[in-house]
């Protein structure tokens, strides 16, 4: 039995590739903060799939968390056939007023430890000529975004390294895929890095540009099973990231700072 390892995994888009996952047959290595929800999906997912779950409680924005990771996976006795580096966190707010500590987290987060996770895992795909890295980024990484510049510079990041890595993976039987989602109806607005700033994001008006983590995460599988690079969901996110190679980089960043200003209540 194939075994897929998914980081934040407690809720939204990492949930829904869980499911995805698990339907298809993987066992699973669900890795989060949050050990009572990875329960609650634990025995969901055992229960209706018939697959072995197996729970890793974890902050993966700790320095020596990947290590520690990487360790437990090897004491479990699995191999890691597919790893989702899903786990991630915004800041919204102006750049004088957000919190310093939070956004270097953020970066460990979406980009240290998305890499060193990859780092470990990928030679033993490449050793058994067969395995997948699915990223997840988002649509920010096409564009900068005033009032979640590190925010959208960590995506930037994430989706210029896994175009790279999937072409050195060529030819090896490993596949490697970004899924780049817009705006999706998980907890991330409602997240603590938001805590200090939620009183200035419209929910409500943000709620209404938003895809079902569920669509996002069939959309983002798919792409993953044929191998594409670069997964998109949704036309509107498609136009976005075409409209921001192709258009003049100032009015790309007049837009985008539209769009994040409209975020505010």
């Amino acid at each position: 039995m194939k075994t897929a390892l998914i980081t934040g995994a407690s809720g939204g888009i990492g949930y829904e590739l869980a499911l995805q996952l698990a339907a298809d047959g993987y066992q699973l290595v669900v890795v989060a903060r949050n050990s009572q929800r990875l329960q609650r999906i634990a025995s969901e997912i055992t229960g209706k799939f018939k697959v072995p779950v197996h729970i890793i409680e974890m902050d993966l924005s700790e320095m020596d968390a990947p290590q520690r990771l990487f360790e437990e996976v090897q004491t479990l006795g699995i191999q890691i056939d597919v790893l989702v580096n899903n786990a991630g966190f915004g800041v919204y707010g102006s750049y004088l007023e957000t919190n310093g500590e939070t956004e270097l987290r953020m970066i460990d987060l979406n980009m240290r430890t998305l890499t060193d996770l990859t780092k470990r895992f990928v030679p033993g795909m490449v050793r058994r000529g067969t395995g997948g890295i699915l990223n997840v980024a988002s649509t920010g990484a096409f564009q900068p975004g005033p009032l979640m510049s590190v925010y959208f510079a960590t995506k930037a990041y994430v989706l210029s390294y896994t175009e790279a890595l999937a072409n050195e993976m060529q030819g090896t039987g490993v596949v490697v895929s970004v899924l780049c989602p817009g705006m999706t109806k998980t907890e991330f607005f409602i997240a603590p890095a938001f805590s200090d700033q939620k009183q200035n994001v419209n929910l409500q008006r943000v709620e209404r540009m938003m895809m079902d983590a569920s669509a996002v995460a069939t959309i983002g599988y798919r792409g993953f099973k044929k191998g594409k690079r670069v997964i998109i969901p949704g036309l509107l996110n498609k136009l976005l990231a075409i409209t921001s190679k192709l258009s003049p980089r100032g009015f790309v960043l007049a837009v985008s700072r539209k769009f994040t200003e409209n975020m505010r209540s």
